[in-house]
Formats: C-alpha cells, sequence, structure tokens
C-alpha cells in the first residue's frame, strides 16, 4: 500500500510496449462497488475472494503488467498463481514513505481504524517477508520518481534475462 505499484506499473507497461491492469480497478468494474463498499459489506475476506478471482482471470492473459492489491500476497493461493504465471517485482518502500503516500487513508479500508502508522507496520511486518521470498526482482520504490523505478525494473529484467532486450 503506498508503494507506488499502480503508477510504476503504468510506466513499466509503456516500457515494455504491453498492457498495464491494476487488480483494484478491475475489482470495482467487475462488482460495480468501490472497494470501501465491498469491505463495508463483505468484509475483508469477501474482498480477498474477489481478489483472488480476478487474479486468476488475470494470470490467463498474455503478457501484461499486472500492480495487484498489497494485500494479494497474504493467500497461499496467490502466491503459487503469480509465481506460476509470470514475473513477480517487489516495489519496497519505508513505512514513513507508505503514511506519506496514503495521505488520510482515505479509500484505504485497512488504514481507517486505529493508529495509520502502527497498522502499516503491522501490514509491512506481515507482507515484506512474503514478497521478498515471491519476487523476482526487489526494487527500492521510494526515490518517487516512478519512470526511474520502471527503468530500474527493466534493466533487472534483462539483466536476469527475464526479458528481452527488446521487447516486441
Amino acid at each position: 500500500m503506498g508503494s507506488g505499484k499502480s503508477t510504476v506499473g503504468r510506466h513499466l507497461a509503456g516500457l515494455l510496449r504491453c498492457p498495464f491492469i491494476d487488480s483494484d480497478v478491475e475489482i470495482v468494474a467487475r462488482s460495480g462497488a468501490d472497494i470501501p463498499w465491498i469491505f463495508d459489506v463483505e468484509g475483508e475476506d469477501g474482498f480477498r475472494r474477489r481478489e483472488s478471482a480476478v487474479l486468476q482471470d488475470l494470470a490467463r492473459r498474455p503478457q501484461a503488467v499486472i500492480a495487484t492489491g498489497g494485500g494479494a500476497v497474504v493467500s497461499e493461493e496467490n502466491r503459487t498463481l503469480m509465481s506460476n504465471s509470470g514475473l513477480v517485482v517487489y516495489l519496497d518502500v519505508s513505512v514513513e514513505q507508505q503514511r506519506k503516500r496514503t495521505g488520510s487513508g482515505e479509500g484505504r479500508p485497512l488504514l481507517q481504524c486505529g493508529d495509520r502508522a502502527e497498522t502499516l507496520a503491522r501490514l509491512m511486518a506481515e507482507r515484506a517477508p512474503l514478497y521478498r521470498a515471491l519476487a523476482d526482482v526487489i526494487v527500492s520504490g521510494g526515490s518517487g520518481n516512478a519512470r526511474k523505478v520502471a527503468k530500474q525494473i527493466q534493466a533487472q529484467l534483462v539483466e536476469r534475462d527475464l526479458l528481452p532486450s527488446n521487447p516486441s
């Protein structure tokens, strides 16, 4: 949350000349309801079920850059799907950077209760080890320059022979 997945993802998709898909946007489009409403009515478990169903569909698509929700990695099923269907990039940012980027937390249901910094720290402690273990590429997303971060990801993918040097 607040790592820059969507912004960096759009830039990376442009560099790779492929579509960009934000799984949260896809969930909203399919359900006709925004994420806070889904959390209010179905709870986090309901949202996670929708998220897993969307990820299963997106994993079948040809080459695309997909930004998942930050919590997608918590599900073992999602981790297996992500690992088996594509390359996983982890944008590593500090809790302080997340706090700044998420602002008041509006539109982010997990930040609506309690101290935001404590919530972000708890989520980071839970999720970061999962992302680190799953990731093919780990890049610092803290620079604030999404274009530069996307170029770093592309360079690492090429350097590790995970991507052709001239994608088509």
